[in-house]
């Protein structure tokens, strides 16, 4: 069965972190807490990222979830994810999270 909607692909989204990144914990933000921040978080050994879910490109974005994932994106890496960019998204946090653990072991 395929899981639509914002919620289903962020439930995808989330499923694949965790299998591609095992190293990883990857949690859901509460959407109540701060107006705009991303909803995933992933914490790895020696970074972190965040991540906004859209079910598709042109998904309407909410006040400050830009300011939010540019933010981030200055302090670590973060951005926004929908079936469009995915592989995009997942190949440039592939060489993020790679870039920190050839740091860690020199």
């Amino acid at each position: 069965m395929r899981e639509t909607g914002k919620n289903g692909y962020q439930s995808l989204v989330k499923k694949k972190l965790k299998k591609e990144f095992p190293q990883c914990k990857v949690y859901r933000m509460d959407p109540n807490d701060i107006q705009g921040s991303p909803d995933l978080v992933i914490l790895c050994p020696t970074t972190w990222a965040t991540l906004e879910t859209k079910g598709y490109a042109k998904a309407k974005k909410q006040p400050n979830q830009p300011y939010y994932v540019d933010l981030h994106n200055t302090m670590s890496f973060s951005s926004f994810i929908f079936p469009e960019n995915e592989k995009e998204v997942f190949d440039k946090l592939h060489k993020h999270v790679n870039n920190f653990n050839k740091d860690k072991e020199n």
